[in-house]
């Protein structure tokens, strides 16, 4: 669904969920804004048994003048139009319309369709806003209340910027044009006295797991950002490397998860413990996710602190570690592959930003950071992976051209100039090239989960489970990487 599908409707109301949050105002007001901008009749709305009390949620729309009504009773408009909510659900006062459209990033079984766009991998529903107005051309940056709307809508849905995976997240972060100041008083104007208590009363109530240097913490029901507010303090603990805060939420369990160890990424470790029954994501260090009550008790029989227990006992006993500085790889447990014959993308770093840029990659899978010069070349793959690779490698393997490589992806990758915050796409630059006789490399199938520190990042890894390859390039066995089994099996062939 874009938004200018909408624009047949005159009558548009916009309606929030029930005890509205940061990512459901912002959401709502940015759409707002778009809808008044092109004429419309547009109302923003909440309905429920509550009116907004919290101090932060009562500042930002103060400050920002967001035209929120709290509303009981509504004639059915031409439109009805939900925001950070589905329509029918639970936490969402029911009105009649005569139409019904919905924007949301939770999983509820419904599917994006011509009245829906449901994007449940993206952390905030002010994400999925911000890429549809973008879509239509609508600066969210001209107005500074509409990006400072939208980036504290994601700021507090994300954990205070913690939880953030996608690209579209990242980007967000990286070049809305918001009011600083008015972030930081909303920030600090977030908590209670009986929060703070509530924390308090958690940071004690913790199970430490010795073997592990790990911390489960459970705390009392409360706003989810108090969950990072705990995980930052117990992490500070000098026997602690890593921990996990939960408390129960509606409809199951929020988690906040951090790590200060580089064998550990804290996203990879909330992914492993929602894993089948939930999600989780974020950043190295800081991430967090969610548990569905209704998928723990089909699965396991305990309560959540033992299958948290179980989860962390699985992640910490089940993986291997590999550096490349470790010692040259048994070339008899590999064997030999060539790239099959096919089309990939390559461009030179310097083809988009002066030699010494300081830069970082951006694609699905994260950000790797690069220095450009003349032997730092990039490729893009048959699914949108982009990684570098020195010049005389590159060489050795592939037959270039001069034809543009045209492909289109989920997240187009990126490059993003550190130094000015400029972000540029690759696609423009991208040429076609072939791997040639000389793309020969060793590899092996993984037989457990495998962390690999690589010399392209070696202060992270990259990850990778039981039937993933392990590569190396057959003249130089520490230049070690991990290819995913399925574009594996696309672009290589045994010799």
């Amino acid at each position: 669904m874009r938004l200018s599908d909408l624009e047949r409707f005159n009558e548009i109301v916009i309606q929030v969920h029930d005890n509205p949050d940061a990512d459901a105002v912002g959401s709502g007001y940015a759409l707002y804004r778009y809808f008044e901008s092109r004429g419309k009749n547009v109302r923003l709305i909440y309905g429920g048994k509550n009116v907004i009390s919290k101090s932060n949620m009562k500042l930002m729309i103060s400050e920002l003048g967001i035209p929120l009504e709290y509303v009981q009773e509504l004639d059915a408009p031409e439109l009805l139009l939900t925001a950070d909510c589905q329509y029918g659900q639970g936490n969402v006062q029911h009105f009649d319309a005569k139409n019904v459209a919905m924007i949301d990033h939770h999983a509820t079984g419904k599917q994006s369709d011509d009245m829906a766009e449901i994007r449940s991998h993206l952390v905030s529903c002010s994400t999925i806003c911000y890429s549809m107005l973008t879509t239509e051309g609508f600066d969210v940056n001209e107005d500074v209340r509409i990006a400072t709307a939208l980036y504290y809508g994601l700021y507090m849905d994300s954990g205070q910027l913690s939880e953030i995976s996608h690209p579209l997240d990242r980007d967000m972060v990286d070049f809305m044009q918001y009011d600083k100041d008015l972030i930081s008083r909303f920030r600090y104007a977030n908590f209670s006295i009986a929060e703070l208590e509530t924390a308090g009363i958690a940071i004690t109530n913790n199970n430490y797991i010795e073997e592990y240097r790990s911390a489960i913490v459970s705390s009392e029901p409360c706003d989810p950002n108090i969950l990072g507010v705990i995980g930052d303090f117990v992490i500070q603990v000098d026997s602690i490397d890593t921990c996990v805060i939960y408390n129960e939420c509606a409809g199951g369990y929020k988690l906040s998860v951090r790590s200060c160890t580089v064998e550990v990424a804290a996203n990879e470790l909330a992914a492993f413990l929602t894993d089948g029954v939930g999600n989780g994501g974020g950043h190295f260090n800081k991430a967090g996710g969610f548990i569905s009550a209704e998928r723990l008790s089909s699965q396991y029989s305990g309560n959540i602190e033992s299958f948290l227990r179980k989860r962390m006992d699985e992640y910490h006993k089940g993986y291997d570690v590999v550096r490349y500085t470790d010692k040259p790889a048994n070339t008899e447990q590999l064997r030999r592959y060539r790239k099959k014959k096919g089309e990939y993308g390559w461009l030179r770093s310097t083809d988009v930003f002066a030699a010494g840029t300081q830069c970082k990659i951006r694609t699905l899978e994260g950000d790797v950071f690069i220095t450009c010069n003349d032997n730092t070349y990039i490729m893009i793959g048959i699914t949108g992976e982009v990684y570098p690779t020195e010049k005389q490698v590159f060489e050795s393997r592939y037959t270039t051209t001069d034809e543009p490589f045209e492909r289109s992806f989920e997240y187009p990758p990126s490059l993003i100039n550190l130094s000015e915050a400029k972000i540029c796409r690759l696609m423009p630059y991208a040429k076609k090239c072939y791997s040639g006789e000389g793309a020969v490399i060793l590899a092996r199938p993984l037989q457990k989960f495998t962390k690999v520190f690589t010399r392209w990042d070696y202060e992270s890894y990259m990850a990778g489970v039981r039937g993933d390859m392990l590569c190396c390039a057959e003249s130089d066995t520490k230049d070690i990487y991990v290819v995913k089994k399925d574009i594996f099996a696309m672009t290589y062939e045994e010799i």
